[in-house]
């Protein structure tokens, strides 16, 4: 009991002036700003991805509280989900046409998508939607199946079966997996959206430095689950939401070495920070439909350091040289496991011990996209690895590098995550990456 009040000192009883708040938009400017990026999406980006796969007409439906994962970003800033049945129709008449928006459903969806069915007017549903169909004559109708995406492969059985049964046996065969489409869409970034997602970067980092920090930790007090839960309830206070709940861990000398598994395992254990710590800390944010994923180190300083020891900054420089590496091989049309095959051996020339596992950001947290590497599967990820880069996409640069560490006579493994974006020729961290550990306590010039 004494501990559990002594431990919320710890955490409560601090001054906070040290970070200012960020700059958070209201709800209602959120919401302003969320539509008008959906309008520009569906009007600019959404043509080019369709000629791209040929696919001159996409129905998306879902049910309420059962939502397509691509349906949901569609829907408007106001609506939280579908609603009844909610089948949205995108038609591409030509080159020289807008494409067509259409809501088959009870109400129409936002601004964007005009409502198209009266169920006094045109009777059942699916009729309708068949009818419209007839009259566009599409050659290839993409529906959102897929073996290989579970976020492209949002149609459930139920609505598959419906669908074939109100439309014409003739057009049977020109239905299609809409999963390079749906993929497409996801992964797609655009200038205005690029233009604020530094900022959210920005308030992930300032969130996650904060959290390492004296003004929530108190070594041989403050545990890492408070730490966590610190972050969970900080990204509330900021009005914002996590897509994950955030992990903090710890390495130090005493411990015995475990490779990755274990250390995935024990990354939610409780454990006291202690002076000489090395704390890994794996963090996001969501924010006008966007999420961040980042990994930082901070070390605990030892009575009478004021610097971490020389053998850990340079465990992180390794980590850093391998973010190089990887990114050096970002080149348009490359599938993400030839991205991690030439990463890898460029790695091991240089006597690296790497791992790595980077994944597409953006609209979710494992986002749509190539998949780079997964922690247990170096060697490449079938279906999802063989997916190529585009330009305009982002990435989370995940990964680690080990360094054998003499005065802990075990290796130590440096976990960086940082967000960047791809823009066909040129990748770049979206607001840095951490190139110097943290120090707990912060290190105060001496005038």
């Amino acid at each position: 009991m004494i501990k559990n009040f002594i431990v919320a000192m710890a955490l409560v009883a601090v001054p906070c002036n040290t970070f200012a708040d960020p700059r958070i938009l209201p709800m209602r400017e959120r919401a302003a700003v969320i539509d008008r990026w959906l309008t520009a999406r569906v009007q600019t980006v959404l043509p080019k991805l369709m000629r791209r796969t040929g696919i001159d007409m996409w129905v998306i439906i879902s049910r309420e509280y059962n939502e397509d994962p691509v349906i949901r970003t569609f829907l408007p800033s106001k609506w939280q989900s579908a609603r009844r049945r909610t089948i949205l129709l995108i038609y591409d008449p030509g080159e020289r046409e807008p494409l067509e928006t259409l809501a088959v459903a009870r109400y129409a969806v936002g601004e964007m998508f005009e409502q198209a069915w009266d169920k006094e007017l045109h009777g059942e549903q699916w009729a309708r939607l068949a009818a419209l169909i007839v009259e566009r004559d599409p050659q290839r109708i993409g529906l959102n199946f897929s073996d290989t995406f579970a976020l492209a492969d949002g149609i459930t059985q139920t609505d598959y079966k419906l669908f074939h049964e109100a439309l014409p046996e003739r057009l049977h065969d020109r239905v299609v997996s809409a999963e390079k489409l749906a993929i497409g869409w996801l992964e797609t970034r655009t200038a205005d959206e690029m233009a604020v997602y530094q900022q959210i970067v920005r308030i992930a980092h300032e969130i996650l430095a904060e959290g390492l920090s004296d003004q929530v930790i108190q070594p041989g007090i403050t545990t890492t689950n408070d730490v966590s839960w610190w972050y969970r309830d900080r990204i509330r206070e900021l009005k914002l939401t996590t897509w994950f709940h955030p992990s903090v861990s710890i390495q130090r000398a005493e411990q015995p070495a475990i490779d990755m598994k274990a250390a995935i395992a024990s990354r939610h254990d409780d454990d006291v920070i202690m002076p000489g710590d090395l704390l890994h800390v794996d963090f996001g944010i969501t924010y006008l439909r966007l999420n961040t994923d980042t990994q930082q180190h901070a070390y605990v300083l030892l009575p009478g350091e004021t610097e971490a020891p020389e053998e850990l900054r340079l465990a992180l420089s390794r980590g850093n040289r391998l973010q190089d590496i990887l990114t050096g091989q970002f080149i348009t049309g490359r599938s993400g496991n030839e991205i991690l095959g030439s990463a890898l051996a460029v790695a091991k020339d240089e006597g690296i011990t790497a791992s790595i596992y980077t994944h597409p950001i953006g609209f979710h947290g494992h986002a749509a996209g190539p998949t780079i590497g997964l922690w247990d599967q170096q060697g490449g990820v079938s279906g999802r690895g063989d997916y190529p880069l585009y330009p305009d996409t982002a990435y989370s640069i995940e990964l680690y590098a080990e360094t054998e560490i003499d005065s802990w006579d075990k290796p130590v493994r440096i976990q960086l995550e940082e967000d960047a974006f791809f823009d066909g020729e040129n990748i770049y961290y979206i607001d840095g990456r951490q190139r110097e550990l943290l120090l707990i306590p912060r290190v105060v010039p001496v005038q």
